[in-house]
């Protein structure tokens, strides 16, 4: 009978499972989900607590993506895959006991270390994966995938040829005497954009002379986009208003093509307004490229209209009246109105109650055709001098338009906005704390 009591107890705690406190290490005599089961019973939802109260988590590698920037309100949301490590001795298991190198725990039965971006507007943290792998020696593998959206300005002055910088600072946190810090890698890789006018073309792991570290992300626009729909209209309109001077502006026609010109430029500015990038504190040139264009629009049409007032008129001005001549006799001014009469109709008239002579009548068509000379001479000299004003004009225009081209170039080459990225850090949590909390009474 004793006997057989020994071979069934030694039965029953063969299938049963042992579970024995060792150190701080859980030990049972089952297979991995039952190991699992055992540490997440421990429910160790709290940072792992060292004597100098420092959690260091190794990043192991980064993966970014760009997803987008808006040029308006100079955000920057991207995309980014953080695969990390941390240590946590409550997670280990004795290698005496169990022969499993590692296992497998839900994500949400142990604690996680959070990740901080100093610059961000907003971060949405999501797992790579819902499980973790945890190994022997307590050595917790975790992804993470980040969607940030950070504040970034970059220098738009010379828009649409534009590269800048915009920072990422991926931290731990600190708070006096405890600190979660974090150790990144050299390399960061990066996946391209998913299309868009901005592009990332190279992502850096940097380090400011506080030892705060930070990704510097490099961004470059794609410029033809912006050319063909901004620069190359502007550009076409102003060699069109250019042109017109070649139109004659006695009949209106150039009046009327530079009327429809300055029309069309400005429903040209209303449809791209919505669309035209702010540039924070630099704005860009852009903006007073449209403004010189449209101020060159308008003076070149009232020139044109004022070259044809010219042309038929002494003066441009509209209350400008012609002086009379005085005659002393009533007699006089009578010959003068019928002159003019003889004027306007080409045919000439006697009274019927005094009739010339014949010589006064050859005097007075004389008078006429010598009056149509004159008339037709003056009129020939206004044309003359409006043509000359014209000429003058259209080489002022042209001298203007390739003087701009030249400043315009030479003060895209030159820095003259500069902006600073790095000015959101915060540092009132980074005093220093002497107290050696190790020693104090608990």
């Amino acid at each position: 009978m004793v006997l057989q009591h020994r071979i069934s107890l030694l039965l029953l705690l063969c299938s049963s499972p042992l579970v024995f406190a060792a150190g701080n290490s859980t030990v049972a005599a089952c297979d991995r989900r039952c190991l699992a089961n055992a540490l997440v019973g421990k429910e160790l939802f709290s940072a792992p607590q060292s004597n100098n109260c420092t959690i260091v988590v190794n990043i192991t590698s980064i993966q970014y993506q760009m997803l987008s920037f808006d040029t308006k309100g100079m955000e920057m949301t991207s995309r980014i895959k953080i695969n990390m490590e941390w240590m946590d001795p409550d997670l280990g298991w004795m290698q005496e006991r169990y022969r499993f190198p590692t296992i497998i725990l839900p994500v949400d039965k142990i604690w996680i270390p959070g990740i901080v971006l100093e610059n961000s507007i907003d971060t949405t943290v999501e797992p790579y994966a819902k499980d973790v792998q945890v190994r022997r020696d307590g050595t917790v593998t975790h992804a993470l995938v980040l969607y940030t959206r950070v504040s970034c300005e970059i220098n738009l002055f010379s828009y649409p040829f534009v590269t800048g910088q915009c920072p990422v600072a991926i931290n731990g946190w600190s708070q006096k005497s405890c600190e979660l810090k974090i150790q990144m890698p050299d390399n960061v890789s990066t996946v391209p954009s998913s299309g868009g006018e901005w592009q990332a073309l190279n992502v850096n792991k940097n380090v400011d002379p506080s030892e705060r570290v930070y990704l510097q992300v490099e961004l470059s626009i794609n410029s033809f986009g912006a050319v063909v729909t901004l620069i190359l209209p502007s550009a076409l309109i102003m060699m069109a208003d250019l042109v017109s001077f070649a139109l004659p502006f006695e009949g209106g026609e150039r009046n009327s093509f530079k009327v429809t010109l300055v029309l069309s430029f400005t429903m040209f500015l209303l449809i791209l307004n919505d669309h035209l990038p702010n540039g924070g504190n630099c704005s860009p040139l852009l903006h007073y490229h449209f403004s010189f264009c449209l101020v060159c629009l308008v003076v070149s049409m009232l020139t044109s209209i004022v070259l044809t007032r010219l042309s038929v008129e002494d003066s441009f001005l509209l209350c400008r009246r012609r002086s009379a001549k005085v005659h002393p006799s009533n007699n006089s001014k009578t010959q003068h109105d019928s002159l003019d009469q003889e004027k306007d109709t080409g045919v000439i008239t006697t009274n019927s109650g005094d009739l010339a002579p014949e010589g006064a009548s050859l005097q007075k068509i004389v008078n006429f055709l010598e009056n149509l000379d004159k008339g037709e001479e003056e009129k020939q000299s206004k044309v003359s001098f409006a043509y000359r004003l014209d000429r003058f004009c259209f080489g002022f225009f042209l001298s203007i338009y390739i003087l701009y081209v030249i400043i315009l170039i030479s003060i895209t080459r030159t820095d003259i906005c500069k902006v600073n990225n790095l000015d959101f850090w915060d540092n009132s949590d980074r005093g220093d704390d002497n107290f050696d909390y190790s020693t104090a009474d608990p």
